[in-house]
């Protein structure tokens, strides 16, 4: 891939090749990102998960204690009740069949959650080809299906994120931006890497977590030593 000069010149300041304790692996992420926009920080994690096995296809969630720095957009498939229960937590869209064919008919996916309570799973279901593609489809391991709207709301919008282990198994996720203070990314970070410590499968053999790298949005990557791991286990 042909880099810009930016990226040429911001990888000749460290050795890209080297890996970090976590406190300099951070403070080297926030240095590299020069963009003219708050960048994203973003961790990577190769994983020792086999995903065609369904015991070894980790998903699940976790609570950024400082958020990831940008407004979450919510919509939440009810009727009744439970709808106003979403307009009163804060959604950002709420409906039914009304948004259901919004999104079957126009292919609209501007939202980054997508929350239902059990009941309108069946119709919410016909979503499924637009949807999970995208990884926007509620799911009960995410904590998206769910009677309990107005706390799911309420966390997401917060700072919850999904952890789903790809199909190159890597996990891919953001853990703050640019502008945040090194402690408050660190303490997303330790957060992020404890939980998806926890969520290990009994059947992995061998090293569970095979490389962490850090990068912001346009800036290039930045080994995390492995063993640092034993500092959050």
């Amino acid at each position: 891939m042909k880099r810009g000069k930016r990226y040429r010149e911001l990888i000749t300041k460290y050795k890209k090749d080297k890996e970090y304790e976590i406190e300099e692996a951070l403070k080297l992420t926030k240095s590299l990102a020069t963009a003219k926009f708050d960048e994203t920080i973003e961790l990577a994690m190769n994983m020792n998960l086999d995903p065609t096995k369904s015991e070894q296809k980790i998903r699940g969630t976790v609570s950024l204690p400082h958020g990831i720095g940008k407004k979450i957009r919510v919509i939440v498939f009810a009727k009744g009740e439970k709808e106003k229960e979403a307009k009163e937590s804060g959604a950002d869209y709420v409906g039914a069949e009304d948004l259901i064919e919004k999104i079957m008919k126009e292919g609209w996916t501007d939202f980054d959650v997508a929350i239902a309570p059990p009941d309108m799973m069946k119709e919410v279901g016909k979503l499924g080809k637009i949807l999970g593609p995208r990884g926007l489809m509620p799911n009960p391991k995410t904590g998206t299906v769910t009677f309990e709207i107005k706390e799911a709301v309420k966390e997401f919008k917060a700072g919850k994120i999904e952890i789903n282990v790809d199909k190159f198994s890597n996990i891919h996720l953001p853990i703050g931006k640019a502008s945040f203070t090194e402690d408050k990314l660190q303490d997303n970070l330790i957060t992020t890497l404890e939980t998806v410590l926890r969520m290990k499968p009994a059947t992995v053999k061998g090293a569970y977590i095979k490389s962490i790298t850090l990068c912001s949005t346009m800036g290039p990557a930045v080994k995390i030593k492995v063993s640092e791991l034993k500092k959050v286990a």
